[in-house]
């Protein structure tokens, strides 16, 4: 396991966070669990029947007594969640429509960190993004000043670490988004222990293209750069002006940033799904993520196509984000 895990298991194993898995009866999600309840790392909250949740992990071999299990359809303080899901939709559901709504396992497991009951929420070892995100979007909503929610990738081999944004939610962020994703990623990259230094990335450098597309991103170097007077942020930059110095230097002499940016902001989804994955594949780099920010609670989701040690690398980092 890299230093990155070691480092965020010492920081959340002394605050025992409460971490819901909505899919409890999910074999990656039970082995996970086992695994983080007998390394006293968190408390897993498995949603689901109690008889067919144990009956799956004796079939698995696993061992869940760690964990808290809880059954949406036997849970004794639904009528609360009703009152307090109705309360925060504002008249958008009933009460009817809330006791059917908190049946199903994500919403249910949302509602459990929006009243406190839990710490952060796993979810997508076999749901979509959108049965993650939505619930999380329409009951813990966004940190006051943030508009979307974004997904974060930290790119890690050996001792280098990255983050690489957005490359999981908004497919076509403008200005504004762009700012807002830069400054919540530098706070993400402060969890993992990186010092961030910021570069708004585009396919010019400093103004060497003219188009929509770069005064897109110059723009929203100047939106960050008041919401974040502090942080080293530049831009727009070209991906070699960003990393490497010996370019820096000829391409944008006058930056902050040497060619020594560690955050890395993609202008739209498809540039930072396609960069993750050239860097994890040709550059042997471990992407760990989709790590959703700017919700106001952690909320994390998982790709369908994950594994067990997925599930418990992304539970520690949820914990994290709630200490």
């Amino acid at each position: 396991m890299s230093d990155l895990f070691v480092s965020l298991k010492d920081k959340v194993k002394s605050d025992s966070k409460r971490i819901v898995f909505p899919e409890g009866l999910d074999e990656r999600i039970l082995t996970a669990a086992s695994q983080l309840g007998a390394e006293g790392i968190l408390k897993p909250v498995l949603i689901g029947n109690e008889e067919k949740v144990i009956q799956k992990a004796q079939e698995l071999q696993v061992d869940v007594s760690a964990s808290e299990i809880i059954d949406p359809q036997n849970y004794m303080a639904l009528d609360d969640m009703v009152a307090s899901f109705v309360e925060r939709r504002k008249g958008k559901n009933t009460e009817e429509q809330a006791r059917e709504m908190l049946l199903d396992e994500n919403y249910f497991g949302t509602m459990l960190v929006y009243m406190g009951k839990a710490d952060g929420l796993v979810s997508g070892a076999a749901h979509s993004t959108a049965d993650t995100v939505r619930p999380a979007l329409q009951i813990i909503k966004t940190k006051p000043g943030i508009k979307k929610t974004s997904g974060v990738f930290i790119m890690v081999k050996e001792e280098e670490k990255y983050i690489f944004a957005d490359c999981a939610i908004n497919i076509a962020p403008d200005s504004q988004d762009l700012a807002e994703i830069a400054g919540a990623s530098a706070e993400t990259a402060k969890l993992f222990d990186i010092d961030p230094r910021v570069a708004m990335l585009s396919f010019s450098t400093k103004g060497s293209a003219k188009s929509e597309e770069t005064e897109k991103v110059a723009e929203a170097v100047k939106i960050a750069k008041e919401q974040n007077p502090d942080l080293p942020l530049d831009g727009e930059f070209q991906f070699d002006a960003a990393f490497v110095p010996a370019v820096a230097e000829k391409k944008a002499p006058d930056s902050e940033l040497k060619g020594d940016a560690n955050v890395f902001i993609f202008p739209g989804l498809e540039a930072g799904n396609i960069g993750y994955k050239i860097a994890q594949r040709l550059g042997n780099f471990d992407a760990v993520g989709p790590i959703l920010q700017g919700l106001n609670q952690p909320v994390n989701d998982l790709s369908r196509g994950c594994v067990a040690d997925d599930v418990y690398k992304l539970a520690i980092i949820t914990a994290a984000q709630a200490l």
